[in-house]
């Protein structure tokens, strides 16, 4: 340990690092309201305003109005709208209300970072990383609130690796309640805490997150059962989505051998139809499940370090993300702040890979995002297939098996 510390010296203590990769991002964020990056833009924040306006009034989500969201989203809606602002004021505020989760994002990263005491050129690469990517990914950062669950994601894997077990997975049960994928951390963790603290911690941390979850959500379904079981069912039903890996296939046959494709508009976005894409659909979905329980079973088997904890957390993400019948551009937004805190060489081949598929994405989306999804333009069709193929070589990276040194005991 004394090693590790001396490793930092005056000039690189954690907080100037902390302090610079913030100032960095503030930059990044600023630049992508400007030039090429407001060209073509596609916004939810039409419907975040709608939403935040309705709520303003007085109107109950999923009793009054049809929701799509899950209703832990619903601070990031009405939080900008309290005072019921125009569009273009409301855009405003959201987008620092955005800016303020990725802040809150950096600083968890950082607190993981320093549990895992990480060198300072692990701790710089990491949060520089996440401090640059919106610049690689564009405007989708700041039109989604997808930065709200990844926050909650990386700060309760940061609690448990700062052995703050139980705020850890109360935080991954509120993201969980804000968007489904943090709670596919919740299982590594629950392993690595039960190695470690005991099955009754563990069970005790799982009781934080069911009732983070509950708090949320039960008064919902209290108010207005059928309307949230609405809103699960119309997520739950999506079809195949134009930039799903089964998607992907299908397009990479449209351009070879000119496979009929047809899309639909429907549950929010472009989709494609036909007996196919509903099969290749079903297919993701049993590849999904499988791939989770595969990496979750090998994250219980093997020795309960935090290295090894974090490298499945970013793995069990990013197979939710390859493998989802939807995949959109936002969705790259749930892996910044956890695939860069993976450590060595692996960490560093995984990151470079999240760089590529951010930059990949946004060579189509939004600017040419119509194109795909109307014509089924070549040059955007294989981005996609690119970028798919990208996030499968990530996952593949971030599971590959190698020696790891055996647990430390609690």
């Amino acid at each position: 340990m004394n090693v590790i510390a001396r490793s930092w010296s005056a000039s690189t203590e954690p907080w100037r690092v902390v302090y610079a990769a913030l100032g960095l991002f503030l930059v990044s964020f600023t630049l992508l309201h400007f030039g090429f990056y407001q060209r073509r833009l596609i916004l939810d924040t039409f419907g975040y305003h709608r939403y935040g306006i309705a709520m303003a009034h007085g109107k109950v989500p999923y009793r009054d109005f049809r929701i799509e969201y899950p209703p832990g989203a619903l601070p990031m809606f009405v939080l900008p709208a309290v005072d019921r602002p125009g569009f273009s004021r409301y855009n405003r505020e959201f987008q620092i209300l955005m800016g303020l989760c990725a802040a809150g994002a950096l600083l968890a990263m950082a607190w993981g970072l320093r549990a895992l005491r990480a060198p300072p050129r692990r701790f710089a690469a990491a949060l520089g990383f996440f401090a640059l990517a919106p610049l690689a990914l564009g405007s989708v950062l700041i039109y989604r609130y997808d930065l709200w669950p990844a926050g909650l994601a990386v700060a309760g894997l940061a609690a448990v690796l700062a052995g703050r077990n139980r705020l850890g997975f109360a935080a991954l049960g509120l993201g969980l309640a804000a968007k489904i994928f943090p709670g596919v951390l919740i299982p590594p963790a629950l392993a690595y805490v039960w190695r470690t603290r005991g099955r009754r911690e563990a069970l005790v941390c799982l009781g934080c997150s069911l009732a983070a979850v509950a708090v949320v959500v039960v008064p919902f379904i209290a108010l207005s059962p059928h309307g949230v079981w609405s809103s699960i069912h119309r997520q739950a039903s999506r079809p195949l989505q134009i930039e799903s890996l089964g998607s992907a296939v299908m397009l990479a046959a449209h351009q070879l051998g000119d496979l009929h494709l047809t899309m639909v508009t429907s549950h929010g976005s472009q989709n494609l139809a036909g007996s196919l894409p509903r099969t290749l659909g079903a297919v993701e979905s049993v590849l999904l499940v499988a791939t989770l329980l595969g990496i979750w079973t090998a994250a219980a088997r093997g020795p309960a370090s935090r290295e090894r904890l974090v490298r499945y957390s970013a793995a069990s993400v990013t197979a939710f993300v390859a493998f989802d019948k939807v995949l959109s551009p936002q969705f790259l937004i749930w892996l910044l702040p956890l695939v860069p805190l993976v450590r060595g060489r692996r960490g560093l081949v995984a990151s470079a890979l999240l760089g590529l598929a951010l930059v990949l994405t946004q060579l189509w989306f939004p600017i040419r995002y119509w194109d795909l999804a109307l014509h089924f333009a070549a040059f955007p069709s294989w981005l996609v297939v690119a970028r798919d193929l990208t996030l499968l070589t990530l996952l593949a990276t971030l599971l590959v098996r190698e020696r790891e040194p055996a647990a430390a005991r609690s």
